[in-house]
């Protein structure tokens, strides 16, 4: 990479009016000098997305642009997942994990440009519309700013740009500044893939400043925000005409019913309440168990958690690396200790150093704690008893957030019980909350968002619908 970069506007690269460094999350080491942008360059960088977007590229071109993209992506897997890995400390699997995503992301999302269509309306069907002839096609919205999380600095980068591109539009990205080397990688990789100039600029700044000025900005047509729910409620708020769709927090409920095979439950729940560091909007966070296997379960999770390896992130082995930062971990732990001093006991971790914060289990919780009615964000997993499988379900609902819930049970009635009166965005049977294909329709309600991601349905909600009606007469 060559520094400094950060700010790309109509394809060229500038200095910028700032410096923005950006650390290795486990060793502290500095990995790169950003050039940050100011509030005044989000004007340059709209005004060269709508002057792409006055033209936009046909569907072919779009769907070529993409997969020759994923190609490259594909070819260097394990030097995008280094940068992901210091950048961002995540585990080495995951960060793997994570670059096969995206490829995935950008292939689905070539073929969702190709796939754009409309369909005719039978205006006959009306009255006087017996000449006339009616159709409806879809057309991009314009300008797309998308606004993106540390936690997954490369896919959910993809996941917001690519359909973008899909449907014609033109991109202002501004990535976390905890995590913005993806995002300049991912810049340079669809410039050579083809992409012309002006369909993605990158302003890496502050939230407050950078952030705040592009939601803000009447040439926005569209606004994709993943993130935290004051920060993603703020931005429709401020939003003005521009279309949102938010992606935002969750704490997230997962059941065990007596009847589920526990020990692949508890190697499941384990592992997605602690992999990323907990650092996942559906990371695994309540685990309701039925009361008469509580003790049999809890010992099998306890197992499952004490064998992840917790350390250095580009050990293959690590399962468990740092979070962001040390604040966070300070933050996380806090919790921890508040849950305590109000009853919970701690299972298992509870302890912090620097920045890693051992996976922490705890039981004899109340719904009225932090660690279970809001987002931790952090490995730390809390055990409730329930009787009834309908109490389980009434206690996943008791919460504002309601993005994925995890269910296990053998019993399809008890699974189609969760499936109608789970107030969430996704069900998933037999896993756990954190499961997610890239392809699937992904979003949630209440505190949890708005709107749907997964390349196909962000194509349909970035794109407009137009309807022709041709008068035969």
């Amino acid at each position: 990479m060559h520094e400094p970069r950060g700010l790309y506007i109509n394809g060229q690269w500038e200095t910028g009016g700032r410096l923005i460094t950006v650390e290795d999350k486990f060793t502290g080491a500095a990995l790169a000098t950003l050039a940050g942008a100011r509030g005044e360059d989000v004007g340059r960088a709209v005004a060269a997305a709508q002057a792409a977007a006055a033209h936009p590229i046909p569907p072919r071109q779009r769907a070529a642009i993409l997969e020759a993209a994923a190609s490259s992506l594909r070819a260097q897997a394990d030097d995008w997942a280094r940068v992901i890995v210091q950048e961002g400390g995540k585990p080495w699997k995951d960060a793997r994990a994570e670059v096969d995503r995206a490829v995935e992301t950008l292939v689905l999302s070539a073929r969702a440009a190709l796939s754009l269509h409309g369909e005719t309306v039978p205006l006959d069907a009306s009255p006087g519309g017996e000449q006339r002839v009616g159709l409806y096609v879809r057309v991009p919205v314009g300008v797309v700013a998308a606004i993106t999380p540390f936690n997954f600095p490369l896919n959910l980068v993809c996941h917001k740009v690519a359909p973008a591109i899909a449907a014609g539009n033109a991109v202002v990205l501004k990535p976390a500044t905890s995590t913005p080397l993806s995002s300049v990688r991912l810049v340079e990789l669809l410039a050579a893939s083809g992409l012309p100039a002006g369909f993605l600029n990158l302003v890496v700044g502050s939230g407050a400043e950078v952030g705040d000025a592009l939601v803000r900005h009447p040439g926005v047509n569209f606004i994709t925000f993943t993130g935290s729910p004051p920060v993603g409620f703020g931005i429709k708020a401020a939003s003005g005409r521009a279309r949102v769709t938010l992606e935002l927090g969750n704490n997230s409920g997962n059941i065990v019913h007596s009847d589920a095979d526990l020990a692949t439950a508890a190697n499941l729940l384990a592992r997605r309440a602690f992999s990323q560091a907990g650092q996942s909007c559906i990371s695994v966070q309540r685990i309701y168990v039925q009361a008469s296997v509580f003790d049999a379960f809890l010992e099998l999770i306890t197992s499952a958690t004490e064998r992840l390896v917790v350390g250095n992130p580009l050990d293959p082995t690590t399962d468990v690396g740092p979070l962001i930062s040390k604040a966070e971990a300070e933050r996380v732990e806090e919790w921890v200790d508040e849950a305590v001093q109000a009853g919970a006991e701690v299972v298992l971790g509870g302890g912090r150093t620097g920045a890693l914060m051992a996976p922490t289990l705890l039981t004899r919780v109340t719904p009225a704690m932090r660690v279970v009615c809001d987002e931790v964000f952090g490995p730390v997993a809390v055990l409730v008893p329930y009787d009834r499988f309908e109490d389980a379900v009434d206690s996943v609902n008791q919460s504002e957030y309601g993005l994925q819930a995890g269910v296990f049970t053998r019993d399809v009635n008890r699974a189609w019980y969760a499936v109608k009166h789970l107030r969430v965005g996704g069900v998933i049977i037999n896993d756990t909350s954190s499961y997610r294909a890239d392809l699937m329709p992904y979003g949630g309600v209440g505190q949890s968002g708005q709107g749907r991601e997964g390349p196909r349905f962000a194509v349909e909600e970035m794109t407009e619908l137009r309807m022709a009606v041709f008068n035969l007469e």
